[in-house]
């Protein structure tokens, strides 16, 4: 994990390193098991079809909680993530075949705010489509 970040070394318009995650069938089970959300849409190509989808996709959930990886691995703490909130706007196709999606992350700072907190935009993009919108996050920095 990186050192913390201090409030008076960031401002408006800091950008926060891009993160690159592959997102695989292998992590959809793991998560799956940790957050106990077994439904076939986020295994089962057949199910996930019949819904409607070319393949399985990611848990909404997962998705999410790798932006807010993108913000904690850049504040230096994992504590400091105070408000978080998106909006699910597309579906993350993973194919079963060996190497799965690619979510590329962004985050930009757009507001500091009382109480050494700051306010992050995070853009979370598949394949050059926004899978995360309204992406945003309150951090407490030192």
């Amino acid at each position: 994990m990186a050192a913390r970040i201090d409030y008076d070394t960031v401002s408006v318009g800091t950008e926060l390193p891009p993160l690159t995650v592959p997102v695989t069938r292998s992590g959809l089970v793991r998560y799956a098991g940790a957050a106990g959300d077994f439904n076939p849409l986020h295994f089962s190509d057949r199910s996930a079809q019949q819904a409607g989808f070319p393949t399985a996709i990611a848990h909404g959930m997962l998705t999410m909680a790798l932006a807010g990886q993108l913000v904690t691995e850049w504040s230096g703490d994992p504590a400091s993530l105070c408000d978080f909130s998106v909006r699910f706007t597309k579906p993350v196709p993973v194919p079963d075949d060996g190497v799965g999606a690619r979510l590329g992350l962004r985050g930009t700072v757009t507001e500091k705010l009382e109480g050494r907190r700051i306010r992050v935009a995070l853009e979370v993009l598949c394949e050059g489509a926004k899978v995360l919108g309204s992406a945003q996050a309150v951090v407490q920095l030192n």
